[in-house]
């Protein structure tokens, strides 16, 4: 081979790789790939329902929390995030649960990062718990969470999906004081 040709060729191959660096460069920048960042709200992460006033481990009837939260998502030049969501959930019946099913209920949020919520959902769970079987865990899986995007240059991490239990207001309460904290596990 000649040294003109062999030049040649390598002139070829880096302008190769600089033209296949800049196509990448473009298509990252029309498609900021990142999903949002998804979290469990720390005071909904668990709920405890207690049967009457008492605040008592022997008195809890039925505990929720959630163990386990995951996001995938996909979204290409303009068009808006779309995601899924996967929720691994724990459910428990205490001493003084006597029902054998319960409902629970749950909500998902997608907010503007550290900003207002853009959209929120609540979902219920029907819980069956079976014989001496005091604990059941469940995964729920919401295919179709659209997030709007204002450009192609707005990345998934300029938004967050939030999960978390569905509280009465006493039961944010004791949550907030950190009490549920302090129980073992059940």
């Amino acid at each position: 081979m000649n040294k003109a040709l062999a030049l040649a060729l390598i002139a070829a191959a880096t302008l190769s790789a600089c033209e296949s660096s800049e196509r990448a460069k473009a298509a990252r920048e029309r498609n900021p790939a990142p999903c949002p960042n998804v979290l469990v709200l720390s005071d909904a992460a668990r709920a405890i329902d207690f049967a009457g006033d008492a605040k008592a481990l022997e008195d809890v009837a039925y505990t929720a929390e959630v163990t386990d939260v995951s996001l995938a998502c996909r979204y290409f030049a303009d068009e808006p995030i779309d995601a899924s969501i996967e929720i691994d959930f724990a459910f428990g019946r205490g001493p003084k649960g006597v029902e054998g099913e319960k409902e629970f209920t749950y909500f998902v949020a997608v907010t503007r990062r550290n900003l207002e919520v853009i959209e929120k959902a609540e979902y219920t769970i029907p819980v069956k718990f079976g014989g001496r079987d005091n604990v059941e865990t469940v995964t729920q899986k919401i295919d179709e969470i659209i997030i709007p995007r204002a450009s192609e240059k707005t990345a998934g991490t300029n938004f967050e999906v939030i999960v978390g239990l569905s509280l009465t207001p006493d039961q944010a309460r004791f949550n907030r004081s950190g009490a549920s904290l302090k129980f073992p596990e059940l």
